[in-house]
């Protein structure tokens, strides 16, 4: 379903783009240094960390397929939703100001992997090789899905060529990731998230207000059909199990919790955890809203969006926002989807470009690099990972993003696990780490593709990233009891405790 395209809407659009492009050369302009590239010098604003975290999180999923679900089965949908929110809110309680702290105090590392290998004291460069090559796997598999996204966005939206939307959209994305670097990124991540922000509470608002306010409209989805406002419908235990237990992917985003890692003190992580929940909170309700209010809006001009149609009902949040607002503010709408698109890509690109210069360039290389060369290898690494994502995505029926849902559950067992004990206790080992990670990983896996769950005695597949979570924080503990720590790692330890004490 395509919308009409006028001069209006095409100059929102470019203007948006325009915006992105000129914040990537402010980036540029401050980047002075290869910490200023891979983590902004450690000095992100409470605001700023937390919209560009809660930005690169939400992709297109918050503002096409979170409304396309309410719109089509109701409340019933929003287990997801309510999963994601406790798991975002948990990783600002229990991961940010801990990460915050170690992280610096383990000999200043500025990614995971370098994080695990400091923490772990790890001579042998296993942890880092590892965490880092399947970072590099999982986000090229990632970034190529984004781009997907944003391309069939332009072609099913606009009418746009496929191929000419896939240009546009990771085009302008490299552009401001290349030059500019976490700074530009996490900028870019703020405009976006405002945008995806006020354009949820608009579309929502102006449809209620045309419906009759929210009595008029909620009954009015129950004359539709009273299912839509059943919590339950269409869902089971192990259902509501597996939706609630995709917050616990939160611990393991690398793209997420690298922003715990560049805020300016661990007691910034308070007011940033407020701001950034607020926001989630808000753009979830709107994406909701948007859906149901939809369903009642377009029910009273006698459309419906058909679910067996090319995924119609994902498009409720366009099609609204085409019948109540001016062209102009219609592209700023479309806008709104091409960031939660952008935001999620580019920061998937900068972590990726990250692992590849600092966690396997460095760790291969027999001399200590200069700055300038490693920024120069990190826009580098950003264009070969995006050319090679590009390739992946050029044809758009490819399985590419069938890949994709092993993604979230594979960072959030192989890593969530691995960071939260990592910060918590002191026995754990690099071993543990190892055996963790691994396990972890494995276990998505095989619980995705087998039939284990029925050996198990249970009547329907359980989200792969619960049984993997759970195999992964075992194998840690386990091994962990069988194995030792050099002295220095518990000193290191010591250290971050005493560290942590001072920032209360």
């Amino acid at each position: 379903m395509s919308i009409h395209i006028s001069m209006q809407i095409i100059a929102a659009i470019i203007v948006y783009l325009l915006i992105m492009i000129l914040i990537g050369w402010y980036g540029y302009k401050k980047t002075a240094s290869h910490s200023d590239y891979t983590l902004g010098g450690r000095g992100l604003s409470p605001g700023v960390a937390a919209l560009s975290a809660g930005a690169s999180d939400m992709s297109g999923w918050l503002m096409l397929a979170l409304p396309g679900s309410m719109y089509l089965t109701g409340l019933g949908a929003g287990w997801l939703a309510l999963g994601l929110i406790i798991g975002a809110y948990l990783n600002w309680i229990l991961l940010a100001p801990r990460l915050r702290i170690y992280t610096e105090t383990a000999n200043n590392s500025i990614t995971i992997p370098a994080f695990l290998e400091n923490r772990f004291i790890d001579s042998t460069k296993l942890l880092r090789i590892l965490s880092g090559l399947i970072i590099i796997f999982f986000f090229t598999i990632y970034v190529s899905s984004g781009m997907v996204s944003g391309g069939r966005v332009f072609d099913s939206l606009l009418g746009i060529n496929y191929h000419v939307s896939l240009l546009i959209v990771a085009g302008v994305t490299i552009l401001y990731t290349l030059f500019g670097g976490f700074l530009a990124v996490s900028w870019t991540d703020v405009v976006q998230g405002g945008i995806m922000m006020l354009a949820l509470l608009l579309v929502p608002v102006f449809a209620l207000a045309e419906v009759g306010g929210v009595t008029t409209t909620f009954d009015q989805v129950r004359s539709i059909d009273p299912q839509l406002l059943d919590v339950f419908r269409g869902v089971t235990i192990i259902t509501i199990i597996g939706s609630l237990a995709w917050g616990l992917g939160y611990f393991g985003q690398p793209h997420i919790i690298v922003r715990f890692m560049a805020l300016r003190t661990a007691r910034e992580a308070k007011p940033a955890r407020r701001i950034g929940m607020a926001w989630m909170i808000l753009s979830i309700v709107g994406a909701m809203m948007t859906g149901l209010v939809g369903r009642a809006y377009l029910n009273n001009e006698g459309i419906f969006l058909n679910p067996d149609n090319d995924s119609q009902h994902e498009t409720v949040f366009v099609v609204l926002g085409e019948m109540l607002f001016h062209p102009f503010i219609i592209g700023f709408i479309f806008s709104a989807i091409l960031a939660a698109v952008m935001s999620t890509i580019s920061s998937q690109l900068l972590v990726t470009s990250s692992s590849l210069t600092e966690d396997l360039y460095k760790t291969f290389l027999k001399r200590k690099p200069a700055d300038r060369e490693l920024i120069f290898l990190g826009r580098g690494a950003v264009l070969i990972v995006a050319l090679i994502a590009l390739a992946l995505s050029w044809n758009p029926d490819s399985s590419i993003l069938e890949l994709v849902s092993y993604a979230w559950a594979g960072f959030g067992a192989a890593f969530g696990p691995v960071m939260l004990l990592s910060l918590y206790w002191k026995g754990m080992t690099r071993w543990g780490a190892l055996a963790g990670m691994l396990s972890g990983a494995v276990m998505v896996i095989v619980w995705a593709n087998t039939n284990l769950y029925q050996l198990l005695g249970m009547n329907e597949r359980v989200y792969e990233l619960l049984p993997g979570f759970i195999i992964a924080t075992l194998m840690i503990v386990i091994v962990s009891k069988f194995t030792k720590n050099d002295q220095r790692v518990d000193q290191g330890f010591k250290e971050f405790k005493e560290e942590l004490k001072a920032n209360k």
